[in-house]
């Protein structure tokens, strides 16, 4: 033996059966003794080389230690939780803050974030995430968590997330499915469905919506996740604002992910300054993130979008509004939707001394499809089976995802959530089909989509469209299908076409608010739901649709009066 560690005496268990056996799985034979020989021992030698770094202790790099907090870190199970909003409940404050921008704000974050001390749960089954079966507790501050505790905020725990954060609906979790505190029994949205829940709250509330006793404490900021619309769809769904930022913006380490050119944090918050504070805090290069480009600021360059937002006087003035036609009308688009973001952008923006009009951007229609083709071949082993991407990253040291797939992860994820094990049977079949190309081809297709989104972005300052193309959904029958509950194909149809807006500036990297707009009527003619407006800016220029907001609220934009329930 005379390569690498087989050198200095170690053994590896690799035989010449094994060896034959890994060449038959990649369609090949070996014939030659020569060759069976040398083969044989490269790959005794990758095996005990792996070994020698499988033993070694494990490293954290020092970004990402918990900060020290006042009192250590504890936790606990909300006791008035009956929206399920709530994944743990705790209150964080750091012994040494570096500022008080954030001083006395609390805050929560989505469960698929990492908050030393805390249970991580991403939404699913313990048994699916640990070894022991016990949802693991996080041994790391995600680098927001950290930035947040520095700017001196009170994270007052974790909210509800969707199931591996994989729909847009709000009936996943292993939590159990969060309720709208608009109208109970329909959805918030999802993934981020706790944090939009927990937002509406308050409003609700105030409005005067009954049956929220119990719905636990008000909440108004939460950092939420971003995939395929998974901030602005709940954001959208429950009348607040999320933002998902231009990618690379703010860093997405210490997060369970989906896929790195797809995965974003962002502010959610029931004020527009929430939103600009809570980016000014979070946002900025922090040397760990591959998803980070040369353009990403660093820290001391970020901007200050508080301070901007605030000091910008008549932002509506000369500002170009374009509302993408496409978006008004594909399919499932609820026509009241459209006609209600239609009217506010052209009423609200137009007083604020914005002009309006409509722009055609056809690849808009071909987004989704776009989305799906570039990611779906790999995303089962990247979000579920937590395959490491082949750039540098610094992945979540306490989570261990069960893979491969199973016949347990079959029974409890084709019930709860059937999008987890759609992907599991997309990325296999589509491999196998397709190979690489299609997804190669995909990833081209992104730049073509992004140029034409900044095509349009050449002549209008922003762009709209519906942020979803419909008020939340009602919930489906959660009892087995054998008992009369939902079928499979029930809570897939339920999903599709949501993300029709959304996941195209996944993709394509642009920055995208939701903004609260008005009122349409829910599907089961209980009562009014919110309608969200999405506002697109171009790439890094975030202070932009901040200011477009802005411009839209002084023009008289907003959710407006709750219409009230009807009675049945």
């Amino acid at each position: 033996m005379s390569i690498v560690a087989l050198a200095e005496g170690q053994q590896s268990s690799v035989s010449l059966d094994i060896l034959h056996d890994v060449a038959a799985k990649n369609n090949m034979k070996i014939s030659v003794k020569e060759d069976e020989e040398a083969f044989l021992l490269v790959l005794q030698s990758a095996d005990v080389t792996m070994s020698s770094v499988h033993d070694l202790p494990d490293y954290i790099d020092p970004r990402l230690e918990p900060v020290s907090t006042i009192g250590g870190r504890q936790y606990w199970k909300s006791k008035s939780n009956s929206h399920n909003a709530w994944s743990h409940q705790a209150s964080l404050v750091a012994e040494k803050p570096l500022s008080d921008v954030l001083k006395g704000r609390q805050i929560v974050m989505k469960d698929n974030m990492s908050v030393g001390g805390l249970p991580h749960t991403c939404g699913t089954f313990p048994q699916l995430v640990s070894k022991d079966g016990k949802y693991p507790i996080a041994t790391i501050d995600a680098t927001v968590t950290r930035r947040l505790l520095e700017a001196g905020a009170t994270i007052v725990g974790t909210s509800t997330c969707e199931n591996y954060s994989l729909t847009p609906m709000s009936y996943t979790s292993a939590n159990g499915p969060v309720h709208n505190p608009w109208l109970r029994d329909h959805n918030t949205g999802g993934s981020t469905s706790g944090g939009a829940c927990l937002l509406a709250l308050g409003n609700a509330r105030a409005a005067g919506v009954p049956d929220l006793d119990e719905a636990g404490q008000d909440v108004d900021l939460v950092m939420g996740g971003d995939q395929a619309g998974s901030i602005r769809l709940p954001s959208s769904y429950c009348g607040v604002y999320g933002l998902k930022p231009t990618h690379g913006l703010i860093p997405y380490t210490g997060i369970a992910g989906l896929h790195p050119m797809i995965d974003y944090t962002g502010p959610m918050a029931r004020k527009l300054e929430d939103i600009a504070a809570l980016l000014t805090v979070v946002a900025g290069y922090d040397g760990l993130d591959p998803r980070m480009t040369p353009e990403s600021p660093l820290r001391q360059n970020v901007l200050d979008y508080a301070k901007e937002l605030s000091t910008a006087s008549d932002p509506g003035k000369g500002l170009k509004v374009g509302i993408i036609k496409e978006s008004l009308t594909s399919g499932g688009t609820q026509a009241e939707v459209a006609e209600v973001v239609k009217s506010a952008a052209f009423k609200h923006f137009g007083a604020s001394g914005a002009t309006v009009s409509e722009v055609s951007v056809p690849f808009h229609l071909l987004g989704p499809a776009i989305w799906t083709a570039a990611t779906r071949s790999h995303l089962a082993g990247l979000a579920i089976g937590g395959r490491i991407p082949d750039v540098l990253s610094h992945n979540i040291p306490h989570l261990n995802l069960r893979w491969p797939p199973d016949q347990e992860m079959y029974d409890l994820l084709s019930v709860s959530n059937p999008a987890v094990i759609n992907i599991i049977f997309c990325e296999t079949f589509l491999k196998e089909k397709f190979g690489p190309e299609v997804q190669a081809k995909a990833h081209r297709h992104v730049l073509e989509l992004r140029a034409a989104y900044d095509k349009a972005l050449e002549e209008y300052d922003v762009l709209i469209t519906p942020t979803a193309p419909t008020v939340a959904l009602p919930h489906p029958d959660l009892r087995p299908a054998a008992e009369g509950g939902s079928t499979v194909m029930d809570k897939i149809k339920l999903a599709v076409g949501a993300t029709n807006n959304t996941a195209p500036f996944n993709t394509s990297g642009h920055p995208a608010l939701n903004v609260p707009c008005g009122w349409a009527s829910s599907r089961t003619g209980k009562g009014m739901l919110p309608v969200g407006m999405q506002v697109i800016g171009k790439r890094w220029d975030d202070i932009g649709v901040l200011k477009a907001a802005k411009a839209f609220e002084l023009g008289g934009g907003g959710l407006g009066p709750w219409p009230g329930q009807k009675q049945s």
